[in-house]
């Protein structure tokens, strides 16, 4: 039994008009609607409606900060309205975003990278500042390769600016829309999730699981399945999955499809980070684009098939780029990561079999269908099949994106981009590790004889004049304002590294408590946010770049 006691405060009609336009007009005096008697109800067990409808808090929540640039208490009291959640459940969830504004802001708002490679981002800040712009620090926008990182909101824009784009192409490059989509649909759909097994194609997020052996799990389970596109980038010094949202949105959508048919799903959700509302707006109207074309909907290419995409849109928090925390966040809960076991191909979203894909993975699955899994394995090595995307930034003369293919050596890649001696590379971004081996094989089994991870292909080159001290610190500052704060060794962990490394002087006491604090975060976190927060710092301790006397 629930009883939901709204707050006295009320929504303009401003505000009204934003909800409605989510969530429709009321359908009854309990949903929005005028009431003539106290503004309570009691409510005795839940409908299976009620899952999908909460689904739809955060959008509403980020359409009102996009359209009237805050949320206030009435817009909070509307949402929970409408939506029939406890005002504390709204508020709790619009707390946990870093880009959703609680108070009204004065005037515009620029957030203002401060991370790894936008060092100079305070210069920025206070030169903002003194123009009367609510500048504030941020971390990592995914702006990596434009210098240092800006988002202004009312409404959320990105810096303009080109992405240098290297390498051998083979996922970058054009080709014929959709062509993989009718492939897919000539075969029976376990013949395709064979196909997509016999190309090796790992994912591209980072964990680099197996593709076709998730998707069999999902198709083994009971029905109502997901297609989830992970597209909430976060990772510092990782931008590849922007420049595929912005160029390429048409790949994505119909390696979202192809991935629908062969695990018999009929509905596809893709989270998109909400730094990039430009490659939100490509992905919108390539679904559009494909929608008229036959290509999305019911009855696709004349067949049988039904398929369709919803979009959603994170509001700042990186923990959503973890999957099980993503699936709370569309179903509109504070964004904390889940215990696995059950894995999502089990119990994923609404609690069905799930296939949570990233965007690069995704945007590789029409090629593999075109040219085959021979073609696809043609590239990289026999362990690590195919082209990756690597985001390179830093003290490069050419910062952007390059597809090389897997096993290429880091120097090499590095010369494309104009590093050819740097003093260390940050592998993997601040959940990765610092590198001296320019030698060093960009693939999945030359990352684990060197003892680190690919992660997500970010690839930060820092010259000989960078105090490595300063990067350990903003990545300790980072991982402490993230943390969802759920388990106890990520939440204090965190917080207790960043202190550790801002104090000054360096000695065995120092070092026993970073190697305290990174045993209990890596061994007992609940996700792979605590499992990773020490693990640059510790790398730096092990080749001497910090803990100098």
């Amino acid at each position: 039994m629930v009883e939901i006691t709204l707050p006295p405060d009320r929504p303009s009609p401003g505000e009204l008009t934003v909800v409605r336009s989510v969530l429709g007009p009321p359908d009854s005096p309990w949903r929005g609607g005028a009431r003539s008697g106290p503004a309570t109800r009691v409510a005795v067990g839940l409908g299976p409606h009620r899952p999908r409808r909460r689904s739809l808090l955060l959008p509403t929540l980020v359409a009102l900060q996009e359209a009237i640039g805050w949320i206030s208490r009435g817009a909070i009291r509307a949402v929970a309205e409408h939506l029939e959640v406890p005002p504390a459940e709204v508020w709790g969830v619009a707390t946990f975003y870093g880009l959703l504004d609680m108070a009204a802001p004065t005037g515009d708002v620029v957030h203002v990278c401060t991370d790894i490679v936008c060092r100079d981002g305070a210069r920025r800040i206070a030169e903002l500042r003194a123009e009367g712009v609510d500048a504030r620090e941020s971390p990592c926008l995914g702006q990596c390769d434009r210098g240092s990182g800006e988002l202004r909101t009312r409404p959320w824009s990105t810096p303009a600016g080109a992405t240098t784009v290297g390498g051998t192409l083979r996922l970058l490059a054009d080709r014929e829309p959709f062509s993989g989509l009718v492939a897919a649909l000539g075969h029976e759909p376990s013949q395709v999730i064979d196909v997509v097994e016999a190309s090796g194609l790992q994912g591209r997020g980072g964990a680099a699981f197996p593709v076709g052996v998730k998707w069999r799990a999902a198709a083994a389970g009971r029905p109502g399945r997901f297609i989830v596109c992970n597209a909430d980038e976060s990772e510092p010094g990782t931008f590849k999955d922007r420049l595929l949202l912005a160029e390429h949105s048409r790949s994505v959508v119909e390696g979202m499809t192809i991935a629908g048919y062969a695990v018999g799903a009929t509905q596809g959700f893709a989270y998109i980070r909400g730094e990039y509302p430009e490659a939100r707006e490509a992905f919108v109207q390539a679904i559009g684009e494909a929608r008229e074309l036959g290509h999305l909907g019911s009855s696709i290419n004349g067949t049988d098939f039904e398929f369709d995409i919803e979009v959603r849109s994170g509001a700042g928090a990186y923990i959503c780029g973890e999957e099980t925390a993503l699936l709370n966040s569309i179903e509109g809960h504070r964004g904390e990561p889940r215990s696995k076991p059950p894995f999502p191909t089990e119990v994923g979203l609404f609690g069905r079999p799930t296939v949570i894909n990233n965007v690069e993975t995704l945007a590789n699955i029409p090629r593999i269908l075109t040219e085959g899994a021979a073609a696809f394995r043609s590239d990289g090595t026999s362990e690590s099949p195919g082209t990756k995307l690597f985001s390179v930034s830093g003290d490069v003369a050419a910062p952007g994106v390059y597809e090389l293919p897997l096993g290429t050596p880091l120097g090499d890649l590095l010369s494309l981009a104009g590093a050819p001696e740097p003093r260390a590379v940050l592998v993997g971004g601040a959940a990765g590790s610092f590198v001296t081996d320019l030698d060093l094989a960009l693939s999945y089994e030359g990352a684990r004889a060197a003892g680190i991870s690919l992660g997500s292909g970010s690839i930060i080159a820092f010259g000989p004049s960078v105090d490595l001290m300063d990067v350990c610190r903003r990545m300790a500052s980072f991982f402490a304002h993230e943390s969802c704060g759920q388990c106890i060794p990520c939440r204090v962990g965190t917080v207790r590294q960043a202190e550790a490394l801002a104090e000054p002087g360096w000695g065995p006491d120092r070092l026993a408590v970073l190697s305290d604090i990174d045993r209990a975060m890596t061994d007992a976190s609940i996700c792979g946010l605590g499992q990773t927060a020490a693990s640059a710092i510790r790398s730096a301790i092990r080749l001497g770049l910090i803990g100098g006397s």
